[in-house]
Parts: C-alpha cells; sequence; structure tokens
C-alpha cells in the first residue's frame, strides 16, 4: 500500500513539474504600471486609487477592506484609464471588493493600443478616426459580480478604461489585472551591440512577433488575428532566428495549402501563393524538416506548375487574384508587376531548392524552365522602392547598384513597416549596410519614441513630425498619430500597433550585422560574415537544430572587423575576412 502511495506521489510530482510543450501558450497576469487618467480628482466619484497599483493576491476576502470607491450619478460618470506598461495579447480580470449591496454592477470596458483608442467610442459611420471591434472586442459591457471576480476580453491592448454605468451604486473595485496569453519558449536568439538604440529595435521586433505566436501565427493581435502568408515571411524570419522552430509556423502553412484548394490563390492573392514556396524553403533551410517538406510535396509541385502557366513564352508574369504586393504600392501598377515579376522568380529559385530535396525532378525542372522565361522581361522599378528591393533580392535587376539608389534615394518616406524589411535587405545585399542600419534606426526607432512597445501595422514617416505619444492623452495642438493617422483599409484608430509583419530588423541584424546565414538546409553549412556599419561591437546568437551559434565581432584599430565563432557539432561555418571558428 505504501508503495503504490509513494508511486502515485511520484507520478503527480512529474506530471505538474513537466515543462509546457514547445510553442504551448501560457497565461500569466500582470498589474496596472501607472493610472493614466480618472475622471474625478476630488474623492467624490472616486477615492482610494492606490490600492489599484499595488500587489495583490488574486483573491477577494469577506475580510480585505481595500478598494477603490467608484460612484456615477446623472451627472458623473465615474471612470478610470490604466497602463500595463506594455502591448499584451489577452484579456483583464477585475476583482470587487465587498459592499452593502450585492447585486452585480454594469461595468463598461474599453481596451486600447493606444490611450486615444482606450478613450474612445465605437461609433457608425465612414469617420476614418473610429475605434471599432472588428476581429476583437475591444469595447464591451460586463456584469461584475459582489465579492467575486470576472474575466472578460480577448484582444492586444496595453490601456484599459473601466466606466461605472450604474447610478448611484457604491461600486468597490478591489483590483484589475491583465491576463497575458503568449508563448513562453526560451528566445535561443539574442543580439547585443554598442548601439542601444539598436538593441531595442532588435528586442521589441522579438516581443511582437511573440504576442502574435498563438494557436497560428497572426498578423496583428487586435485586428487581422487571421493568417496572411505574405505578411508571415517577416514573421518566419524572426523566429527562426530567435526561437529556431514553434509549431504554429507548421500549423499556419498547413491551414493555408487546406484552406486554399487550387487553383485558388492563398488569401486570394497570387503573391501571397508565392510567398508560402518562399517560406516553406525558408523554413526548410534553417530547419531541415524533410518529413514536414515531404507533407507538403503535392501540393507545393501542382501549385509550382499553376504559377509556371502564369508566365508566359515573352517571359511576362500574367498573375491573376489579386494582384498586390503592400498597401503603399497598390494603386501603382507599374511597380506591382515589376514586383510581381521579381517574386514570381523568387519563388521558382526556391522550388528548384525544394524539388531537388524531395527529389521531384519534374517540379524542379518546371521551375527552372519558368525562371529562364521570366529572365527575358526586366521590367523597370518606375523609380520605386518596394519593386527595387525585390528586383535586388530575387537576382532579377539589370542594375542592383542603380536600384540600390532608388531605395537610399527615396529614404524612409516611402518605408512601409512591411516591405522596408526587404528594402534593408536589398540594401545589404548591394552593399550599402551602413545606409541601412541609419535607415532601420531612423524609422523604426521613430515608433520607440512615440512610445511604442511593439512595431505597428504602418507608419508614414512624415506623421512623426508633430505628432503625440501613444500613452499620453494628446496634447492640443500636437498630431494624434493613431487617431489621425493611417491610410488605406488601416485608417485612424483602426490601425493595429502590434503587427507582426514589421518586425524584420529582428532577423535581419541577425543575418547582416551578425551575419549567420545557412548555406545548407537545416543550417548543416552555415555562412558567418559580419558586418557591423556605424557599430563598433555587436554580440549574439542564433538557434540551429544542432544548437545555437555565438559571433562575437568588433573593430580593430585599424577599423577591420575582427570576429570570434562559436558553433555546434554538426555544423560547419563558412567565415569571410578575419574570424576564427571554434567547436
Amino acid at each position: 500500500m505504501k508503495h503504490k502511495a509513494s508511486l502515485a506521489l511520484l507520478l503527480s510530482t512529474m506530471l505538474w513539474s513537466a515543462p509546457p510543450a514547445i510553442g504551448a501558450l501560457t497565461r500569466h497576469t500582470v498589474n496596472p504600471q501607472r493610472i493614466v487618467w480618472a475622471s474625478d480628482t476630488t474623492g467624490r466619484y472616486i477615492s482610494d486609487t492606490g490600492c489599484l497599483l499595488s500587489p495583490f493576491s488574486g483573491q477577494v476576502s469577506v475580510a480585505d477592506r481595500e478598494g477603490t470607491h467608484l460612484r456615477s450619478d446623472s451627472s458623473h460618470q465615474a471612470a478610470l484609464l490604466l497602463d500595463f506598461g506594455k502591448e499584451l495579447h489577452g484579456g483583464v480580470r477585475i476583482h470587487s471588493a465587498n459592499r452593502a449591496n450585492n447585486t452585480p454592477v454594469s461595468l463598461r470596458v474599453r481596451l486600447g493600443e493606444s490611450v486615444t483608442e482606450a478613450m474612445s467610442d465605437v461609433t457608425p459611420g465612414n469617420n476614418p478616426s473610429n475605434a471599432t471591434n472588428e476581429h476583437s472586442m475591444r469595447d464591451f459591457i460586463v456584469k461584475a459580480p459582489w465579492l467575486g471576480t470576472i474575466e472578460c476580453g480577448n484582444s492586444g491592448f496595453r490601456f484599459v478604461r473601466i466606466d461605472l454605468l450604474d447610478e448611484e451604486v457604491d461600486y468597490v473595485l478591489r483590483h484589475i489585472e491583465a491576463v497575458s496569453v503568449m508563448i513562453d519558449d526560451p528566445e535561443i536568439g539574442t543580439f547585443s551591440s554598442s548601439d542601444g538604440r539598436v538593441d531595442s529595435i532588435w528586442s521589441v521586433g522579438v516581443y511582437t512577433v511573440k504576442l502574435n505566436v498563438q494557436d497560428y501565427v497572426w498578423d496583428g493581435v487586435k485586428r487581422d488575428r487571421l493568417v496572411w502568408l505574405g505578411d508571415m515571411h517577416p514573421e518566419v524570419m524572426t523566429i527562426a532566428n530567435v526561437w529556431g522552430n514553434l509549431p504554429a509556423v507548421h500549423r499556419s502553412l498547413d491551414f493555408a495549402r487546406d484552406d486554399t484548394p487550387l487553383p485558388g490563390w492563398i488569401n486570394g492573392m497570387s503573391s501571397y501563393s508565392l510567398w508560402w514556396v518562399i517560406i516553406l524553403h525558408d523554413l526548410y533551410l534553417y530547419q531541415g524538416d524533410l518529413a514536414f517538406l515531404q507533407s507538403q510535396a503535392e501540393y507545393l509541385h501542382q501549385l509550382v506548375d499553376q504559377i509556371a502557366s502564369k508566365v508566359g513564352d515573352d517571359g511576362v508574369e500574367q498573375l491573376d487574384g489579386a494582384r498586390f504586393l503592400d498597401w503603399p504600392t497598390s494603386d501603382k501598377p507599374e511597380a506591382i508587376h515589376c514586383g510581381l515579376q521579381a517574386l514570381t522568380h523568387w519563388s521558382m529559385q526556391c522550388a528548384v531548392v525544394l524539388g531537388e530535396q524531395l527529389g521531384d525532378k519534374a517540379m524542379a525542372n518546371t521551375a527552372r524552365d519558368c525562371m529562364r522565361r521570366l529572365e527575358r522581361h526586366h521590367p523597370s522599378c518606375a523609380g520605386n522602392s518596394q519593386a527595387a528591393a525585390l528586383a535586388i533580392i530575387a537576382g532579377m535587376s539589370t542594375d542592383p547598384e542603380s536600384d540600390a539608389q532608388v531605395i537610399l534615394a527615396n529614404g524612409v518616406n516611402t518605408f512601409s513597416t512591411f516591405y522596408g524589411y526587404y528594402m534593408l535587405e536589398a540594401l545589404a545585399q548591394t552593399g550599402h549596410l551602413a545606409e541601412g542600419l541609419e535607415m532601420m534606426k531612423q524609422y523604426w526607432g521613430a515608433m520607440l519614441d512615440l512610445g511604442a512597445t511593439t512595431f505597428w501595422e504602418d507608419l508614414s514617416y512624415s506623421d512623426i513630425a508633430n505628432a503625440g505619444r501613444i500613452d499620453e492623452i494628446v496634447p492640443q495642438g500636437k498630431y494624434d498619430i493613431h487617431a489621425e493617422g493611417g491610410a488605406y483599409c488601416y485608417k485612424g484608430l483602426r490601425l493595429s500597433l502590434c503587427h507582426g509583419w514589421a518586425s524584420g530588423p529582428t532577423s535581419w541584424l541577425s543575418r547582416y550585422v551578425l551575419g549567420v546565414k545557412p548555406l545548407t538546409p537545416g543550417c548543416a553549412q552555415v555562412a558567418v560574415t559580419p558586418s557591423l556599419g556605424s557599430l563598433d561591437h555587436a554580440e549574439g546568437t542564433v538557434p540551429t537544430p544542432h544548437g545555437p551559434i555565438h559571433v562575437k565581432a568588433w573593430k580593430d584599430r585599424r577599423g577591420k572587423t575582427q570576429c570570434l565563432v562559436e558553433a555546434p557539432d554538426g555544423v560547419k561555418v563558412e567565415s569571410t575576412g578575419r574570424s576564427t571558428a571554434q567547436n
């Protein structure tokens, strides 16, 4: 009997101590960091707010006398705005304390990615600054129980406004906490340098993607909680350089495939099916998971045939479906054609590699033939940075330096948070990493300067000139960048301030500043060629299936870059310049 009891205890201990599965979602509570605003400062309608910022056990009690007292009447509605310090994904838990009347009370809860959004109303009409409840409920009414707790909401937010709707009721709010829901996997990839602004951009890119890796890889945690395949490529690259592998990536690729029977285009856009091929290739290059690649083989083969059928003998792509690169180019047909020509060529390069790995010679030959036809036609980028970047990356530019100069001449005023990543890639590939690094600091750093803790769906750089911060009530005379900014489908407060496609600088810094790029599937062979630009030094790790690679790079007295590389067994390092590889 004792033996059975001991065994049961042992099994129970093992069960409770088991670590969460890779990519499993975890929940933890976050306390508010400050009270941004209160509707009353006289003590008549709101009093004893200090307890909201104090530690709380999470359990209400009949003996507990602490709490924030709220009272509304016909002339005043009691309301508080709380800041949880950083963007979160999840909901809120409202704890109601003891009071004389035991009936539930009605509370209005508003979640916001900015102060302005949390203070706004969802109203009908076409006003572009309207807040919405699209994709997630961020403005709703709940009944809070007497001496109890209610959990509500499921969105992306940093700020929470609570209004007491019932009049002539003495309500005691014991505490409110955010319930964060996200992955908790260790971040294997790291990055640090001589420039704190660069380090912050790398880290914020990581956190932006971390929030968007839910059951699937989403585009945004407030709006666009969907699997958008083109948008997912920067996220997959960030995941590859930080976590290495997360199951949500596989689930998302499977979902897109199963959700899009051929001859359909993923998400209704031909370019997003091209991105599906490119993501599959890049994922395989980093992870080398042949079994997963084989599970995509049939669909991949048919998709490559379909793509190739859209390229004429003259080499001109004739992709149908929605023709889309990013929103700023959506009204520029010449740029779209140039970009799709390059993107098709890039996807066929990937298909050749995947066909060879799968032993599918027919698919590889179809992709090669398609590439040869595409190379008969080199459309102009029409002075567009996005198209120029894709032409360089795909090897379709007839004059890479001239196309790089297009990107440099346009500067950050033509950047989008999505395709800005590919502009940085193109600049690094043409020897302009130093300029790209400064442009990255200028563009993505501007969001940090305005209070961002995650990167946004878009930023028109010209909007920052007189912009107020997103973590403050915008002063009169300042430009409210969340309510008044945005364009296309993300006007005003509909704009997502946590969008995974904006994380591109994270993988770019790992791939070009640390210089770690896989050459063969599963990182069996890796190039390490650090480029520091204006940095004095940089150091970090990049995950591989064999273990992390550690790189330390610095400039010597003559300004030459030196580096030390430590790689695990199973990874062959090719390093150029002054470097030492250690296993």
